[in-house]
């Protein structure tokens, strides 16, 4: 049996539109989380004759949580059919896919990274048991960029605790097709921060990614925000090498409203944010402004809020996240996390 664990990341500076197949219109970089993570499973064995002979270019089955799954086999198919030309293995063998995430079902927590970067890892291993050869390097890249074809943010959970995804000329190494570990000097305040998931909505969302994704062709501020994301890579660059959390927190805290502000311009336009939501970030800048303290919020494309604190700050921001924010959060559920160090 082959498996893999990889985590949820979340980006600080956001992909919002992507071109060609799976190519993001802009470069992102993102934190790798630790304690949120898919778990993935594959056994397979050879296909039989009659199995080939009935049309069906793949044979799989695969279970969620213990419990078949059929609902999700649509998108492992359009998978298979994205990756085959790079894994042509995928037609001979039947797989049985076995997946579980670390966090709750439906917490609001988005799975599609961390379960696409998951199937991909495996898959490359059973390349690797079938007989193909890699260079450790060759292997994680291949990883992220057939990651990359089953979810574009997928390519950033395989590996790495700061990651870069989409070319950029301070980065070398970056690439549209696949993610990198973040090469460049961090500052040790950013080497073990926190993520605090505040569960304020664990609804699915009204609007897939994709289509958000494909409502950035068009856009009448599409090419003000990718020139606003590769310059805030700028910044972030320097504040990770500096330690300057202000400015980490400026540019973190502006993409994350950014992002929000492309889906509200849109046609059709649309709103992921709930009103506990702003009720949490008038709090965190109230809470900021009071104590100085160096907590700060990000967004992914739904209601949730991530907190982002230096590990220093760790027993006053959960403090106040328990006395104050908790009350906005479904159920009072969140979940603390922290930045990968691997």
């Amino acid at each position: 049996m082959i498996s893999f664990k990889a985590p949820s990341n979340i980006a600080l500076v956001k992909y919002w539109g992507k071109k060609g197949e799976q190519l993001p219109a802009n470069p992102s970089i993102s934190f790798t989380l630790t304690h949120c993570y898919t778990e993935t499973s594959i056994e397979y064995e050879r296909r039989s004759e009659s199995s080939i002979a009935s049309g069906e270019p793949f044979s799989f089955d695969f279970s969620f949580e213990g419990q078949p799954k059929p609902s999700f086999h649509p998108k492992i198919h359009t998978f298979f059919e994205r990756i085959v030309a790079y894994l042509p293995f995928l037609k001979d063998y039947h797989f049985s896919i076995a997946s579980h995430n670390s966090f709750p079902h439906s917490s609001g927590i988005a799975s599609s990274a961390s379960a696409m970067a998951a199937l991909s890892v495996c898959l490359m291993q059973i390349s690797k048991e079938l007989g193909e050869t890699y260079a450790e390097e060759a292997f994680w890249q291949k990883a992220s960029f057939l990651a990359r074809l089953g979810s574009g943010s997928a390519c950033r959970s395989v590996r790495g605790s700061i990651v870069v995804w989409g070319e950029h000329p301070a980065i070398i190494g970056s690439s549209d097709e696949y993610s990198i570990p973040y090469p460049l000097p961090v500052h040790e305040v950013f080497q073990n921060y926190q993520d605090t998931i505040l569960l304020i909505d664990r609804g699915q969302k009204q609007v897939s990614s994709t289509v958000g994704h494909n409502l950035m062709h068009g856009h009448p501020f599409a090419e003000a925000r990718f020139a606003q994301a590769n310059e805030n890579i700028n910044k972030l660059v320097r504040s990770f090498a500096s330690g300057d959390v202000e400015r980490f927190i400026e540019v973190v805290e502006s993409e994350a409203l950014t992002l929000h502000a492309m889906m509200q311009t849109s046609i059709p336009y649309f709103i992921l944010m709930r009103p506990n939501t702003l009720e949490v970030i008038q709090r965190i800048w109230q809470y900021r402004k009071e104590t100085n303290i160096p907590l700060c919020f990000t967004l992914d494309a739904g209601a949730n809020v991530h907190l982002l604190y230096p590990k220093t700050s760790t027993t006053e921001v959960k403090w106040f996240i328990e006395e104050e924010l908790a009350q906005f959060c479904e159920g009072r559920q969140y979940i603390h996390d922290e930045v990968a160090t691997i």
